[in-house]
């Protein structure tokens, strides 16, 4: 089983919606997809109830209770953290990771947020060896604004690749309401948000492949 943990000890960084994304990924290409989520909220496990019986099956799993697994033979999990997680939270997340996404928000507080987080991560040997494959994710971004280019010359600064940026828009919540993802919905109207993902599930890919 190959797992992907969604993390940023940031909330509102996003960490829901690219889950639930690369979870409908996964799944619409046939592979045995599990959603774990961390969150007492429980955000994703009720993107799930909501999904549409038509579209490609996920499998749920709540990993706040006690002995959770996904089911066997999956193929794929996708973790989505919860953002207040402790020390020993995050270095369970790691142990179990193959590949750590991290999306990140083009403001102030979410580039302190996300500093504390990396501070947590560099401590650990699995990230300090280059065990994990660590991957940032701009999200919600305006493209050609002061934001972005601060956003940019921030995540350089981290160490770790920025494989993508995604674009401000209201379709990936459209999207949520109806338990679907972005790349479920017409195509005419998603595409080139779509392509923004693009580079993300390339880089997921070749870890996965190389796993």
């Amino acid at each position: 089983m190959f797992t992907i943990a969604v993390a940023n000890t940031k909330g509102g960084a996003g960490k829901t919606t690219l889950a639930t994304t690369l979870a409908a990924h996964y799944a619409g290409r046939g592979l045995q997809t599990a959603l774990g989520d961390l969150d007492l909220q429980q955000s994703s496990l009720g993107w799930l109830r909501r999904r549409p019986s038509e579209v490609p099956k996920i499998s749920g799993v709540d990993l706040e209770e006690d002995g959770a697994k996904p089911r066997k033979k999956t193929d794929v999990l996708v973790v989505d953290c919860v953002a207040a997680m402790s020390r020993d939270v995050v270095k369970d997340v790691v142990k179990r990771a193959d590949v750590i996404v991290i999306p990140v928000l083009p403001s102030a507080f979410d580039e302190d947020g996300t500093r504390r987080f990396m501070d947590q991560l560099a401590e650990l040997k699995p990230i300090r060896k280059n065990k994990r494959a660590v991957a940032f994710v701009g999200n919600r971004v305006r493209l050609r604004t002061k934001a972005a280019e601060r956003l940019e010359h921030f995540l350089e600064d981290l160490g770790f690749p920025t494989v993508a940026t995604l674009r401000d828009t209201q379709l990936f919540a459209q999207a949520a309401q109806d338990g679907l993802a972005i790349m479920e919905l017409p195509s005419r109207r998603t595409f080139d948000h779509v392509m923004d993902l693009q580079p993300l599930i390339d880089f997921i890919e070749e870890s996965r492949l190389s796993a």
